[in-house]
């Protein structure tokens, strides 16, 4: 995959890593490709990724994760390869929040 552009490259990993969307679709949301590849991808599409997108794109990724997007390895891995923290530091995995407007009401 010699000298493409970002756009072709989000197509490209995403026909891999977003399987259950077009990679048109899926390149209407980068950040999310490049989430599955840093949490799934593979060594060369890894180095394919770190070559077309600096690591401020990649930080940026980290800093929006949603919740479920990264494994437990793959969220250490980045954060230490990307300076975001220090050994042992690492921040937790985004979780989701719920909350029921019910709470503390009562039916009859």
């Amino acid at each position: 995959m010699e000298a493409a552009t970002p756009y072709e490259t989000i197509l490209y990993l995403a026909r891999k890593y977003i399987w259950w969307k077009t990679p048109e679709e899926a390149a209407a949301m980068p950040e999310r490709v490049l989430a599955q590849v840093m949490n799934i991808g593979d060594y060369d599409d890894v180095l394919l990724m770190k070559s077309r997108f600096e690591d401020d794109a990649l930080r940026n990724v980290i800093a929006h994760a949603e919740a479920g997007q990264f494994n437990a390895r793959s969220w250490h891995y980045w954060h230490y390869m990307l300076g975001l923290a220090e050994i042992d530091h690492v921040p937790p995995l985004p979780t989701r929040r719920f909350s029921w407007r019910g709470a503390g009401k009562t039916t009859s």
